[in-house]
């Protein structure tokens, strides 16, 4: 597994308000809230966006809203911290049944491309992180990368992936290429109609997993120095 869905800090069922960790209830009405949020932060951005506009979307009193988050931006950035565990819960899903790294590159893209699909948000709002929040930003990819970097170590020493590579470089390369491809394909495409794509376009898929697969394959002629 190189991408983990778990979060570590342990918080984010805790009320604000009481300390106390979430009843199902709780935890039900703050999905609300969340779900609620991530609409009206990808419609109006995070600005324009208000802590009535959301509670309004949810179907929630306003006061509700304080036993689970402190202020708009404290739910701009569990939002960010909630989108990130989800894309890589369901990154990892796709993983798990690979049989090789390039293997599991494919189904790891795959997953990221059918989330962002339908959780366009995720762009705008880890967008708006850079300067709403740069600290949870940078929670957001370091998450991903933390875990990828050790799924490409562990590729390298079963001889999966080109040993020359360095992991830290590379998962942040292979990261990039997903987000800019999938803006470009996913979120910038438009039918006549103004309708996005539901899914990546497979000849985009099938490229960019070529391009992928000539990176990383091992090579046969590896020499001490790094050159083949």
């Amino acid at each position: 597994m190189s991408i983990s869905p778990d979060i570590v800090e342990g918080t984010e069922n805790v009320s604000p308000a009481t300390g106390r960790p979430l009843t199902k209830r709780g935890e039900a009405t703050r999905r609300r809230l969340l779900e609620a949020a991530e609409a009206v932060f990808a419609e109006q951005g995070y600005h324009e966006a208000s802590i009535v506009k959301i509670t309004e979307r949810a179907g929630i009193g306003l006061g509700t809203f304080y036993l689970y988050f402190d202020s708009k931006q404290s739910i701009f950035e569990s939002l960010v911290l909630d989108l990130n565990q989800r894309v890589r819960h369901a990154m990892a899903e796709e993983m798990d049944a690979a049989g090789s790294r390039l293997d599991a590159e494919r189904a790891g893209f795959a997953g990221f491309f059918r989330f962002t699909a339908e959780h366009p948000a995720l762009y705008r709002v880890v967008r708006e992180a850079e300067f709403v929040s740069p600290e949870t930003l940078r929670q957001h990819y370091t998450r991903i990368v933390d875990g990828y970097e050790r799924g490409l170590a562990a590729a390298q020493a079963v001889g999966d992936v080109d040993r020359r590579l360095d992991p830290a470089v590379t998962a942040w390369a292979l990261m990039g290429m997903g987000e800019l491809i999938g803006m470009r394909f996913l979120l910038w495409d438009r039918d006549a109609e103004g309708r996005a794509p539901a899914e990546m376009p497979v000849d985009v898929f099938d490229h960019m997993m070529l391009f992928i697969d000539n990176a990383l394959a091992p090579r046969t002629h590896d020499t001490e120095d790094g050159r083949s």
